[in-house]
């Protein structure tokens, strides 16, 4: 079963989350938690909906108000999103990057020059010792 999935009727979710379930048809009206709809309209809770239930009991027993608690959801709901889009964004960028044809690696010269590299070579370091001595000594 997904969390997502809505299978609890509206006394069922009551009392999971521990509430009336009048409470739970005013949060609807408020537009807190929007449960999906049968063909009949009845109400269809999902174990993600019972989360937020329990979620705003808690906020709400903290001493926020309703409105703070809806815009403390909403900006919730727009960071998971966010970290979803990030991770979308990550994926394609690390698929591009693995299959970019002639991707290229350049080296950049001891003495500032850039020379391109083939893809998975190595530069030769130099193991050359200088010794520097200031002039007039």
């Amino acid at each position: 079963m997904d969390e997502h999935s809505p299978v609890f009727v509206i006394s069922i979710a009551a009392e999971l989350a521990g509430m009336h379930p009048q409470t739970l048809r005013q949060y609807d009206r408020l537009g807190l938690v929007s449960p999906n709809r049968t063909a009949g309209k009845s109400r269809r809770y999902s174990m993600r909906d019972i989360e937020k239930l329990q979620e705003i009991s808690r906020l709400g027993s903290e001493g926020v108000s309703l409105e703070g608690i809806r815009r403390i959801l909403e900006l919730e709901d727009q960071v998971n999103e966010l970290h979803c889009r990030v991770r979308e964004l990550e994926s394609a960028l690390a698929d591009e990057l693995l299959n970019r044809p002639g991707r290229r690696v350049f080296a950049a010269g001891s003495a500032g020059e850039v020379t391109p590299l083939p893809t998975g070579t190595r530069t030769r370091r130099s193991t050359q010792l200088v010794v520097w001595r200031p002039l007039g000594r």
